[in-house]
């Protein structure tokens, strides 16, 4: 259990980092790259909710705290972690089935994966272009960013999670 905390808050550490830079990568000014939502993807399922929504209310306060962002992250870090195991037992009843608690690529297959990941990138992306225009005036540019900050981010998180399932 100690080497999975400290793997655990290498991998806070290292998508904070990733995150600081990629809040400066905006393509064509609608996508922009959360790559911090990550970590809370790859929280084991065994943990209890309580400990999921603390830790991704913390990792979303860090990343308001470096992005300047006044509590948009953390609201809708807090968000996503509430709502990933009804998400997950949407695609993958079978929870005791799964040798290893921890969803990835290898344990749960491509598809199901993607659409985990995308189902949560999804709802991470409209709550926090929601919140942070707070406002429907120009609905069509606010749908871009949500459709391309979710395809990029999907993408990047695909590449990160099969990088990371071939190593361990």
């Amino acid at each position: 259990m100690t080497k999975y905390a400290f793997l655990s808050a290498m991998m806070f550490l290292v998508v904070i980092f990733l995150q600081v830079v990629c809040n400066r990568i905006c393509l064509f000014n609608i996508a922009v790259p959360f790559v911090f939502i990550y970590f809370i993807l790859r929280l084991p399922l065994s943990l209890s909710v309580n400990w999921v929504m603390t830790l991704s209310f913390l990792i979303g306060l860090v990343v308001d705290i470096f992005s300047n962002t006044y509590g948009m992250y953390a609201m809708s870090s807090t968000i996503i972690g509430g709502l990933r195991k009804p998400i997950f037992t949407l695609f993958y009843p079978r929870e005791d089935e799964m040798s290893i608690p921890i969803p990835s690529i290898s344990t749960l297959g491509v598809s199901t994966y993607l659409k985990y990941m995308f189902t949560l990138v999804l709802i991470f992306c409209v709550v926090i272009y929601v919140i942070q225009l707070f406002t429907f005036y120009n609905f069509s540019l606010t749908l871009m960013r949500i459709i391309g900050s979710s395809l990029l981010t999907a993408v990047i998180l695909f590449g990160f999670d099969s990088i990371v399932t071939t190593k361990s």
